[in-house]
């Protein structure tokens, strides 16, 4: 009892709360005694007394200070204990004595008789509570391809066509009720931590009119279909007249002369610039071979008034029948943007940004770029396709007109969580998308979250037998993705410190059925090996294996944010129609009617569905549970390699980022083979460890992370603009800066970009393997 008293005494005093630890207490006294002296000393606990008592007399003037609970206060339990067993301790201290030891027996026997009664009670109880009740089922079964086979079983295609058709169902006006029937529909799948993230983010919507083209020569006036304006709008799908469209393009009417620059590339613009000045003049644009927003930013720096976008027949896929029809585009980044850079939540400073450019941009059907540059219709011959130019000879005149207006409008993302059983604070997200507000985009959205919600329906059953995977699985439904990925960054810009840390891989599934002919699938170099495995593991029970390369191109979609803010290894598997053309890359930037790309036409049993479903699965399942995380070092040093490989010897600094890039391969050989090997050996593998690789390989990527990219390419490096070409994107378009201004200042800053990127990761391996180096020596 003096035990507690002496605590009340201290409060009372004003001493910190924190006195009432026993290891602070301890210190307290220790700090009086000479604790080496005491331990040199054969009789220890004889020696405690006789300090006891010193210290009792020592202060024995003062008999209106209570000693006795100061000394018991600031003794460690096991020193007050034996100082209380002592026989003499009692002799030192002035108070009652103790009862008679008759009366402490009876005490002692009493409350022995009581724990052995409560021990052989419960002890009964123990066994016929467990001779009765069943044992619950295992909350953790072994990971293994056995259990993934298991779970990937039940994704069947017939499943999936079900979900999608149900999809379908649903009213396309408001995004925030398509994202409560997928949060419903999730949860009644089983997945418990289902929740709906809204966000008020600025959009650019149609007006109430559709934008027009005019000839000033003729005076014909056309709709971006190609269709008369003197047509009655309601018997044209007054929908696709509305939403052929840019977003976020400047607004107004241009007069001027148009101007054909084919695919606006750099080559394309030093030709136009020779012959003519193209000062607020409208450029006649394909969409294709390198990002939108990347030509865009060419153009407008050249001093371009206007654009018109047409998708050329020729970059088409035979299979498709989009030559007429009108799409939209963004020219949105990313995000929201009156709040670039941070979330809008409630309180964000929101900036007016009703355009994105100063140029007025329209996108056109082929049939009105036809008119335009005066071909006849039957320019597709038999043989070969002859691509859309504009005669050299005579001036055309046109008239744009672009009215869109600017609003405030909710966007919901749809976030589920299966938390992980090991390492819940590692993240492995999915993401689809649904529609957003508008009847473009096709149907990929359904198809896209028919594929999740079947993921999502064949783990929660595994889950329900007690089964966990190690690491969490967040599902994610985007809204707004149509108008530059809005939802998306949205969430990952309000969590950006968390993700940063947690999130280990993004598994995209954004629009994954295009076409029929080839499946095509995209991965950062660090999961090119896992989602080449994961085909393979896939084709077991298959006729037909596809036999495609994994490589590392941008690609479109929600995992933007991911890539290229966080650095987070990505990948996604597609179906696509074979390209026609080395032009057609980037063509998925248009969005066409609903009407135009029908998803159960492309895959009317679902089979590919199927297919990508369960490579999905298998790539999240090895990800979300393989003790070292299935990420290859050696293939992002092998890929910096690779990608150094062009035209650029003549450049100061060149010998530099070779050798850089040499020490990079040689310390990712050196990791690989000394860390990795041994952690994926269950013989040899250490828990700590194994945390601490784990730790490293979830951060390869985020070293390649430039600082400024221009618009439309990656700030990952890693990433490739396309199929055919292999080196660094920021370099490529350095020198084409260069040959377009004459001026090699900006290859220099590509360089350095580059050079310090390769550096970084190089001394992020370095440091990885020194910190094993020293813990392993300290084991030894």
């Amino acid at each position: 009892m003096a035990y507690h008293k002496v605590n009340a005494d201290q409060r009372a005093q004003g001493h910190s709360p924190y006195l009432d630890n026993d290891e602070l207490q301890a210190t307290a006294l220790e700090l009086e005694w000479d604790m080496e002296k005491e331990l040199e000393e054969p009789g220890f606990d004889h020696f405690r007394l006789d300090g006891a008592v010193q210290h009792h007399l020592g202060n024995s003037q003062s008999p209106d200070l209570d000693l006795e609970p100061i000394q018991a206060s600031s003794s460690p339990k096991g020193r007050f204990q034996r100082l209380q067993e002592d026989p003499d301790y009692i002799s030192h201290y002035t108070r009652q004595a103790p009862k008679s030891n008759r009366c402490s027996f009876l005490r002692i026997l009493k409350v022995f008789c009581t724990a052995l009664i409560l021990f052989i009670f419960g002890i009964v109880i123990g066994y016929y509570a467990h001779k009765k009740c069943p044992s619950p089922p295992a909350s953790q079964e072994p990971n293994n391809p056995h259990i993934y086979h298991e779970i990937l079983k039940e994704i069947k295609a017939e499943n999936i066509q079900q979900i999608y058709r149900d999809l379908l169902q649903f009213p396309r006006e408001d995004d925030v009720d398509i994202a409560m029937k997928i949060l419903v529909q999730w949860h009644s799948q089983g997945l418990e931590d289902v929740r709906l993230v809204n966000y008020s983010v600025l959009l650019d919507l149609p007006g109430s009119s559709s934008n027009t083209v005019t000839l000033k020569s003729s005076g014909e006036c056309f709709y971006p279909s190609g269709q008369h304006c003197s047509r009655d709008p309601k018997t044209l799908h007054s929908q696709d007249l509305l939403y052929s469209y840019a977003a976020y393009s400047a607004k107004g009417t241009l007069e001027a002369e148009l101007v054909d620059v084919q695919y606006g590339t750099v080559e394309d613009l030093i030709r136009i610039q020779a012959i003519t000045n193209v000062t607020k003049k409208i450029a006649l644009l394909k969409l294709g071979q390198s990002p939108l927003l990347y030509k865009l930013s060419l153009l407008e720096d050249a001093g371009f008034g206007g654009v018109l976008l047409y998708v050329d027949p020729c970059d088409l896929p035979k299979t498709t029948e989009l030559a007429d029809k009108a799409f939209m585009v963004s020219l949105n980044s990313g995000g929201d943007p009156s709040t670039p850079g941070y979330a809008s939540i409630d309180g964000s400073y929101r900036q007016n940004r009703p355009n994105l450019t100063t140029l007025l941009v329209q996108p056109i059907s082929a049939v009105l770029a036809r008119k335009l540059v005066s071909l006849p219709e039957d320019s597709v011959q038999k043989d070969r396709c002859i691509p859309l130019q504009l005669p050299p000879t005579g001036k055309k005149i046109i008239s744009l007109n672009i009215q869109s207006v600017t609003t405030y409008k909710t966007i919901s993302n749809v976030i589920g969580y299966l938390k992980g059983a090991v390492f819940p604070d590692r993240y492995i997200i999915v993401g689809s998308h649904h529609s957003s507000l508008n009847p473009y985009g096709g149907q990929g959205w359904a198809s896209s979250t028919a594929v999740i919600t079947a993921l999502i329906q064949a783990l929660t059953l595994k889950a329900k037998r007690g089964w966990r995977p190690d690491r969490t699985i967040v599902f994610c439904s985007w809204g707004g993705t149509a108008f530059g990925n809005i939802g998306s960054y949205e969430w990952a810009e309000d969590l950006k410190r968390v993700l940063q840390t947690n999130v280990v891989a993004y598994v995209s599934l954004h629009n994954p059925v295009r076409g029929n002919s080839t499946l095509h699938p995209v991965a950062s170099p660090s999961l090119q090996q896992l989602a080449a495995e994961s085909q393979s593991f896939n084709c077991v029970e298959k006729t037909r294996c596809p036999g495609s390369n994994v490589s590392s191109v941008q690609i479109q979609g929600d995992s933007d944010y991911f890539i290229n803010h966080l650095g987070v290894p990505a990948t996604q598997f597609s179906y696509e129609d074979i390209k026609t053309s080395e032009n057609s890359s980037f063509l998925s930037e248009a969005l066409f009617p609903v009407h135009a790309t029908k998803t159960e036409e492309l895959d009317p049993s679902f089979s590919l569905h199927e297919t990508i479903a369960k490579l999905t699965g298998q790539v999240t399942l090895k990800i979300a549970n393989e003790p070292v995380l299935p990420f290859n070092a050696l293939d992002i040093a092998l890929e910096v390699q690779n990608s150094l490989k062009g035209n650029f010897c003549d450049e100061v600094g060149v010998p530099q980022l070779l050798a850089v890039a040499s020490r990079l391969r040689d310390t990712a050989e050196l990791f690989q083979s000394d860390e990795m090997r041994p952690a994926n050996d269950p013989k040899e593998r250490a828990p700590v460890r194994v945390r601490m690789l784990n730790d490293v390989l979830q951060s390869l990527e985020k070293s390649f992370l430039v600082h400024r990219a221009p618009p439309g390419l990656y700030r990952n490096i890693l990433y490739r603009l396309d199929e055919r070409t292999s080196q660094f994107s920021v370099l490529l378009e350095a020198l084409e800066h260069c040959k377009l201004h004459q001026s090699n200042e900006t290859i220099q800053a590509a360089l350095s970009e580059v050079l310090n990127s390769i550096n970084s990761a190089q001394v992020y391996f370095k440091a990885g393997l020194d910190v094993f180096e020293t813990t392993l020596a300290g084991k030894k």
